[in-house]
Formats: structure tokens, C-alpha cells, sequence
């Protein structure tokens, strides 16, 4: 199945390069290009994936992709950083996004990332992982995270485990010998019981008391 993109990047090369990545030789197609992030918050399209960068002139990546993630049935955002600013950083899982990936990551990670995110899944970059880290922790009291974890059952911490790795819910599902429906009612019971907003903040979470 075809892995639909958008792309949102204020250079038209790095889009340009992107693109020629997501290619269609590799089952992606992009099906729309902005320069800025009011132009993708005020535009209608039908995508599997937003790839967002984070600084750009009149609306930054956060501001846009809390904008996509409002509407109903919203594409999964991706966000492409160099991250030196963890404030942003903290910003950017705030607003709803699913993944980061560096800008100067390999083709081979940066197909990876796209497909994880658009199927359902989540995607941290090694290098901007420990980032992640240190901002949760900076603004989320230790303890309190500690005993929500606790509050899990032993298959939904299996299925935060897996989420953790990057795994989609039919990824999950086929390795827990489950239904999808099953998991996906794991999933709802996961978010609520650490009082996660999406996937990617229960994975910070996952990361930061060792279930992967």
C-alpha cells in the first residue's frame, strides 16, 4: 500500500531531497509541499504522514501541528529537527507529534521513520531519544509517573513495551496473538492511565521506567 506524504519545510531543497527519498519506488507518494506552517494548517489534504520541520518564518512546526492534530481523523506528525533547543523539543511532544527525526538521518532511517508513523507507531531517533528524556523528566514529577506505570496490567505494560519499540497496533497484535480491537482497547486504557495525550507521550514514559 502506498504511504501517503506531506512534506513542510521552508527549503525547497531539503524537500526536494526528502521527496526523492519517499519515493515511489519505495511505496511513497507526496501528495502536497508547503514552505510554512500556516500554509499546511489552512490546507486540505488526504495523507498518511505530515514530515514537519520545526522552524519556519510565519508558523512554527508546533503551532501547525497542533492546528492538524484538532481536526478529526488527523495524519500522524513526523517531526524533522536538529533539535538544539529542548524548550522546542518539549513543545513539539506537547502539540501531538509522533515521532523526530534528525535532518541529517540515513535514507534507510528516514523510510523507516515515515512508514512506522504513518502505520499507527511512534519513532524517536537514538540521538534525540536521551533529549526526550531529560525534558519528560524535567516536567513530570518522577514519583507521580512511577506509580501510574504501576497502575498498568502486565499485558497492557507487554503492549506499552512494544509501542515503545516502535511497533504498529497490528505489529502488536500479531505478537500477543491478540485482536487488533484488543489492542487498541489496551492502548485507550494505556493512555488514560498515565494521563498520556497520545503515543508518543507514552512512550517517553515507557523509555523513562524501563520497559524497553
Amino acid at each position: 500500500m502506498t504511504v501517503r506524504v506531506v512534506l513542510v519545510d521552508d527549503q525547497t531543497l531539503v524537500r526536494t531531497g526528502i521527496a526523492r527519498i519517499l519515493s515511489p519506488a519505495d511505496g511513497f507518494e507526496v501528495v502536497a509541499e508547503f514552505a510554512d506552517g500556516a500554509q499546511v494548517a489552512a490546507a486540505e489534504f488526504d495523507a498518511d504522514v505530515v514530515l514537519m520541520d520545526v522552524r519556519m518564518p510565519q508558523m512554527n512546526g508546533i503551532e501547525a501541528t497542533r492546528a492538524l492534530r484538532a481536526r478529526p481523523s488527523a495524519p500522524p506528525v513526523l517531526v524533522l529537527t536538529t533539535f538544539d533547543d529542548d524548550d522546542v523539543l518539549w513543545g513539539a511532544l506537547g502539540a501531538g507529534v509522533s515521532g523526530f527525526v534528525l535532518k541529517d538521518a540515513s535514507a534507510a532511517d528516514l523510510i523507516a521513520a515515515a512508514r512506522a508513523v504513518a502505520a499507527g507507531g511512534a519513532w524517536f531517533d537514538p540521538a534525540v531519544a536521551p533529549r526526550v528524556l531529560a525534558a519528560y523528566r524535567r516536567q513530570a514529577p518522577a514519583r507521580r509517573a512511577a506509580g501510574r506505570i504501576a497502575e498498568l496490567t502486565e499485558r497492557e505494560r507487554d503492549v506499552l513495551a512494544r509501542m515503545a519499540r516502535g511497533a504498529t497496533n497490528g505489529e502488536i497484535a500479531a505478537a500477543l496473538v491478540l485482536s487488533e480491537a484488543t489492542v487498541k482497547s489496551h492502548v485507550r486504557s494505556i493512555f488514560t492511565k498515565l494521563g498520556a495525550r497520545d503515543r508518543a507521550a507514552a512512550i517517553v514514559m515507557a523509555h523513562d521506567h524501563g520497559l524497553v
